[in-house]
């Protein structure tokens, strides 16, 4: 993965920081073909990252992110931002806009989420080109506010409403006092009525889908070829909501279907175009934009989700694709990675422990979210014990346990306290990741807990082992085979690699 300066797409990027940053200086106006987002909804939940389920269900869950709002210091910032129009970006109406919201609304909950998507949204239509499209995909949660929102600040500068699809699914629960809330919305603008638009076509009485190029393609342009099916109208019931029981499922908890992301993508791009997704999650965007030849470029505020992204890019397409993929913003140095520790945004509180051990282990890991009460253990990875046939049938591993320390006042005692956390949860391993250097009496004491022989190869791995943050830049990696926890439809490890399993 490449992290030197180059210019913006000679790679595709992955960006790791909040968007509204990113997208403010490092997207030049005018470079975007399509930009999609699946931004949160406002739903007032905490969504969970779910893991294979170990006989320990507290334990196989990572907070993701957190869908509440409030109005606080951030929000208020950004409204003043847009009273005051920064940079010159905010159209009249998109002033205006906010300003008699807070009158309606209040300085509450549900506009400190409207501020936050007025900042994003006004920046994603400069990035568009002349011929881009915008996809953003929400739910009627606040739909109503944000197609004023999008509104306001496309149709001033020459933009257009086009569409507002509805994706229909079934599953999940009924109410039994509400008709079943089964759809999302996804509207799409334009940034000018010069735009590219691929008809989809159903054969009539199929499913089978066909694309036919159309550039310029508007409300007076040229005829449809009805000869190939009937084109695909704004409500879409053909893509079924994803579950466990799914190949592609990852159990992310806002994970959307390839085939959506493949029909928006197909329709509003063309091969080599530049795809950008400013919450790209588990990448799905990503992932279809790769599948059909697009540039791309993903942004997201926790390393879980860029964690997952490389894991997804590296099942798929082999581990050589890293090798054209720029990254921005991981730590690459002490300095950035102290500075990722001491970051006060509290949003950020637990991506030092997360960038720390993801990547140490190369991305296959288990976070532990549990705020305050993690019980000394920070992150979890599982490999194979004596008996592995019988082990993976019953999905029972042996636990490699990790401990993350930023701060500089490490001692002893805390590999003490790794040890006996290690005797309770009767794990074979543990690793101490700091940022600072060990003291002598850490060392002895870490030593002191002997070996532990992985007894598919015979190989005898210390059973603590105190990794600094600075081995981890220059390239130190857990070498033992885990098991991947990622996604049910496939559990590897990489002596199962070997044996073609």
């Amino acid at each position: 993965m490449k992290n030197n300066k180059q210019d913006l797409f000679l790679a595709n990027k992955l960006y790791y920081g909040d968007n509204l940053e990113i997208l403010r200086k490092k997207i030049k106006d005018n470079s975007i073909d399509l930009c999609y987002i699946d931004p949160p909804f406002n739903s007032k939940r905490t969504y969970n990252q779910i893991y294979l389920n170990k006989g320990e269900e507290d334990k196989a869950q990572t907070q993701v992110f957190i869908d509440t709002w409030e109005w606080n210091d951030r929000a208020n910032e950004g409204f003043e931002q847009i009273m005051e129009n920064y940079n010159g970006i905010f159209t009249a109406q998109s002033i205006d806009l906010i300003q008699g919201l807070s009158k309606v609304l209040g300085k509450e909950s549900l506009l400190a989420y409207l501020v936050s998507m007025t900042l994003r949204i006004v920046e994603i239509q400069r990035i568009l080109k002349p011929t881009g499209s915008f996809y953003l995909h929400c739910d009627p949660t606040a739909s109503h506010y944000l197609k004023l929102i999008l509104d306001a600040i496309f149709c001033p500068r020459g933009g257009d409403f086009q569409n507002e699809i509805i994706w229909c699914y079934a599953g999940g629960g009924i109410p039994k006092k509400d008709f079943p809330r089964k759809h999302d919305t996804i509207f799409r603008y334009t940034k000018t009525e010069d735009y590219i638009f691929n008809v989809e076509y159903r054969p009539y009485g199929k499913w089978t889908k066909t694309f036919e190029p159309r550039h310029s393609l508007t409300s007076g342009g040229e005829k449809l070829d009805m000869k190939k099916g009937t084109p695909v109208n704004d409500w879409w019931d053909d893509f079924p909501k994803l579950t466990s029981y799914q190949k592609e499922w990852l159990g992310y908890p806002t994970q959307k279907p390839e085939t959506l992301l493949e029909r928006i993508i197909k329709a509003s791009s063309n091969e080599g175009d530049i795809i950008l997704d400013a919450y790209c999650g588990c990448g799905t965007s990503i992932f279809v934009a790769e599948r059909l030849k697009r540039k791309w470029v993903g942004i997201d505020i926790t390393y879980q989700s860029i964690s997952i992204i490389l894991r997804r890019l590296e099942d798929n397409f082999g581990k050589n694709i890293l090798d054209n993929i720029h990254l921005d913003g991981i730590p690459k140095d002490i300095e950035s990675a102290r500075a990722l520790a001491n970051n006060e945004d509290d949003r950020l509180r637990k991506e030092f422990e997360k960038w720390a051990i993801l990547t140490y282990t190369n991305n296959r890991a288990i976070i532990n979210e549990k705020k305050g009460t993690d019980k000394g253990i920070d992150g979890i990875a599982f490999v194979l014990g004596g008996d592995w046939e019988e082990e993976l049938k019953k999905n029972e591993y042996k636990k490699i346990l990790f401990s993350v320390k930023s701060g500089e006042q490490i001692k002893s005692g805390d590999i003490r306290d790794l040890k006996g956390t290690m005797q309770r949860e009767g794990a074979v391993m543990g690793i101490f990741l700091t940022l600072e250097s060990p003291t002598k009496p850490m060392i002895a004491e870490a030593k002191s807990a002997g070996f532990y022989t992985y007894k598919l190869t015979g190989t005898r791995y210390p059973v603590i082992d105190i990794i600094t943050i600075e081995k981890v830049l220059n390239g130190a990696r857990l070498n033992i085979p885990t098991v991947e926890v990622l996604k049910k439809a496939s559990i590897k490890t990489g002596i199962e690699q070997e044996l073609n399993l």
